[in-house]
């Protein structure tokens, strides 16, 4: 007995060591990670990520220089401006402290950093101040630790935001009401189960693509998605939507008639089991804009025959529907889910839009520095760009990483790196943009 009390009193002290050791690295980690400020700093952080209908909030707590604690929750947004939702959360954070006793009051810290001050700052900061029955002061972090904190924050609530977006995305009834209320405002006989949603990107008429995102059944279709470089020059934006859906629309047409003829079967290839590119017909088409690309939507699939599918265009000003032949737009309700599914439509579409303008716009920037590289022909000059496809990539790259490109030897390699190293950004003075 003496032996076995011995024995399961040394296996319990050896999983109270490994605890301790477990307790002891976790603090560890939890100290260095949340040792963020200096020692004496007590503040609160509040950071935000809106869209047009909601908006995700972060605050951190900071107590002695370490981050306490986190909240991070969605609201609605309502239109409201960026300073009044900061006051409303000022409000809702510690509002609810005033008939609490002074050690609750005091949760209330002597700073608190924003993203931007609330319209009247000062009431804002005597009323805190009353409430914690001592000075308190707004300030919005533009150097230093504090603004990297505040960026820190700011992407937290970014991730908050985009994570419930994906949840609401993903609930069946909620998808299904949304398809619903976008049917019942179009006029729709049936739902959409697939909608494409398409947006032009360029700057100062440069460098022009457009982008084509898929939904069915209310969810996103990545693998769907497609992108295109316009062709037509000096084209504006109704030009460019004129030509991307008429690409489009063509390209389902040749595998219509390819079908037709007995030159394929079905819309799934037989070799490689993946969906045929264009194949399906979309329910709803939604652009990016209001009535004139709405109308130039609707006049090329009524050329190319398809009547059947519903068009309407998305304005980001106000939100508005519009419907080609209409006056008037449509006006959804701001808690509408179709309103919802149709701005997570355009924002994709968006998104996708841009990502790919960027890449074209520093090939371009590539091929325009490398024009002036004596010796450099068209089979070096693609073989480099290759290795290195953006100019980030090529100006970290050193002169022995070039030299190791086929055909590039150390001489090159230097007149490549003395053009694209050292360059001053350029500035686009009609958006105000740097431009890499």
């Amino acid at each position: 007995d003496h032996q076995m009390n011995a024995a399961a009193e040394a296996m319990e002290y050896e999983k109270a060591a490994g605890l301790r050791d477990k307790i002891g690295a976790l603090t560890k980690v939890n100290e260095r990670n949340a040792v963020v400020l200096e020692d004496s700093a007590d503040l609160d952080l509040i950071a935000l990520a809106d869209d047009d209908l909601e908006v995700g909030v972060v605050v951190f707590h900071v107590r002695g220089g370490r981050i306490l604690a986190q909240r991070a929750w969605v609201a609605d947004r309502d239109g409201t401006e960026t300073s009044d939702l900061v006051e409303s959360f000022l409000l809702q954070i510690y509002g609810d402290v005033s008939g609490e006793p002074v050690e609750r009051r005091r949760a209330i810290p002597p700073e608190i950093l924003v993203p931007c001050l609330p319209p009247s700052t000062q009431v804002m900061e005597e009323l805190l101040g009353s409430v914690r029955t001592a000075k308190v002061r707004l300030r919005v972090p533009r150097r230093g630790d504090k603004k990297t904190l505040a960026e820190t924050a700011a992407r937290n609530a970014e991730q908050a935001l985009a994570l419930h977006k994906t949840r609401r995305a993903s609930d069946l009834t909620t998808r299904n009401i949304a398809l619903e209320e976008i049917a019942s405002a179009l006029g729709m006989d049936e739902v959409p189960l697939r909608i494409e949603c398409y947006d032009i990107s360029h700057i100062s008429g440069t460098n022009t693509v457009a982008s084509m995102v898929v939904f069915e059944d209310g969810l996103a279709r990545k693998s769907e998605y497609r992108h295109f470089a316009i062709q037509s020059v000096g084209s504006d934006d109704t030009g460019a939507m004129r030509e991307v859906l008429t690409r489009r629309f063509n390209r389902l047409i040749a595998e219509r008639d390819l079908e037709e003829a007995g030159e394929r079967e079905g819309l799934v290839d037989a070799t490689t089991r993946k969906a045929k590119r264009f194949a399906y017909t979309p329910g709803l088409v939604v652009v990016d804009g209001a009535g004139p690309q709405a109308r130039v939507a609707r006049e090329v699939l009524n050329e190319l025959g398809f009547p059947e599918i519903v068009v309407c265009g998305l304005a980001k000003r106000l939100e508005e529907v519009w419907v080609p032949g209409e006056e008037y737009p449509l006006i959804l309700p701001r808690t509408s889910q179709g309103l919802y599914l149709l701005q997570h439509l355009r924002d994709e579409s968006h998104r996708f839009a841009i990502t790919y303008h960027r890449q074209r716009r520093s090939k371009s920037m590539v091929e325009s520095l490398l024009d002036g590289v004596p010796g450099l022909g068209d089979v070096r000059r693609k073989a480099l760009m290759k290795a290195f496809p953006s100019l980030k990539k090529l100006r970290a790259a050193s002169e022995e990483e070039i030299a190791q490109v086929p055909g590039f030897g150390p001489g090159l390699a230097a007149k490549v790196a003395d053009v694209v190293r050292d360059k001053p950004d350029a500035i686009n003075l009609t958006t105000g943009e740097i431009v890499e």
